[in-house]
């Protein structure tokens, strides 16, 4: 069964996806990632276990969030750190992911 990623989901994940052709994500940034970013930018459905995988990345990367550059407005923003997280749905993402129940 397939997960719609709803429209502010689809926005954080539009906006990563300029930010990555602008060359903003970093050396680090991954292909899973990249994959990410245009499934959630282009509406594609969410698979179970890709919300799962979404779930562990919110849960590892929540730290993030107070990175420099992380905060529209501050110093170096956007960083890679924000651009991976928009990428995985950004706040909307996680909020979203936080309500589907796979058990």
């Amino acid at each position: 069964m397939g997960h719609q990623p709803p429209k502010d989901v689809q926005e954080a994940a539009q906006r990563a996806v300029r930010w990555i052709e602008e060359g903003r994500a970093g050396k680090g940034f991954t292909d899973v990632g990249r994959h990410r970013a245009h499934q959630l930018a282009d509406g594609k459905d969410v698979s179970d276990g890709d919300v799962k995988k979404m779930q562990a990345y919110f849960a590892r990367h929540t730290v993030d969030k107070d990175a420099e550059g992380f905060t529209r407005g501050g110093d170096g923003f956007p960083s890679p750190g924000r651009v991976a997280w928009d990428a995985w749905g950004g706040d909307p993402g996680e909020r979203w992911v936080g309500t589907i129940d796979l058990d």
